[in-house]
């Protein structure tokens, strides 16, 4: 019987699906640095990525990502030598049924440099797929809140983007790399 969410220490897949059902791209490898009902840290470095069509490639950098089961995003911090580089998917809350832990993409993500500039990117997607799978209203609402509530977080560096918190569930990571 599997829990609400993944134990913390746990090597886990993601997976990554449409609004039709689709899976869309799945990761291989995280480890879990915290897991709670609320929310779920993980941490991946070189770990393969499949896509919905087969291909498959190789994450660059170290990457620490957050999950929530409230908000309408996770939110993917990148490691590099010139500073974090965060990208932010809209998608679904997550879920955990012992296999992976699963959400739904919605088209919008929105990038962030380590300056805290940020970019809106892939609004013409969003609205085709909205169109072509039928996006409830609801859902258009829902998403386009959280649009704005990821912008007040990253202006206000709330959550993964204040100071230093990238940095020290990276350090969590690296102990569970050795």
């Amino acid at each position: 019987m599997s829990t609400a969410y993944p134990i913390t220490g746990e090597i886990i897949q993601i997976h990554s699906y449409k609004h039709n059902g689709h899976i869309h791209r799945a990761w291989k490898e995280t480890v879990v640095l915290s897991g709670s009902e609320q929310m779920v840290v993980g941490g991946n470095d070189r770990t393969i990525v499949t896509e919905a069509d087969g291909r498959t490639w190789v994450t660059r950098e170290p990457a620490i990502c957050f999950f929530y089961a409230e908000h309408w995003f996770n939110i993917i911090a990148m490691i590099r030598e010139e500073g974090v580089y965060y990208y932010c998917n809209i998608s679904s809350p997550f879920v955990w049924d012992g296999e992976a832990l699963k959400y739904i993409d919605y088209d919008l993500d929105i990038k962030v440099f380590p300056n805290m500039h940020y970019e809106i990117l892939d609004e013409d997607e969003y609205e085709s797929h909205r169109q072509e799978m039928n996006y409830p209203d609801v859902i258009d609402k829902i998403l386009k809140n959280n649009v704005h509530k990821l912008i007040y977080w990253i202006k206000e560096q709330k959550g993964p983007f204040s100071p230093n918190t990238v940095q020290e569930w990276y350090k969590k990571f690296i102990m569970y790399q050795k």
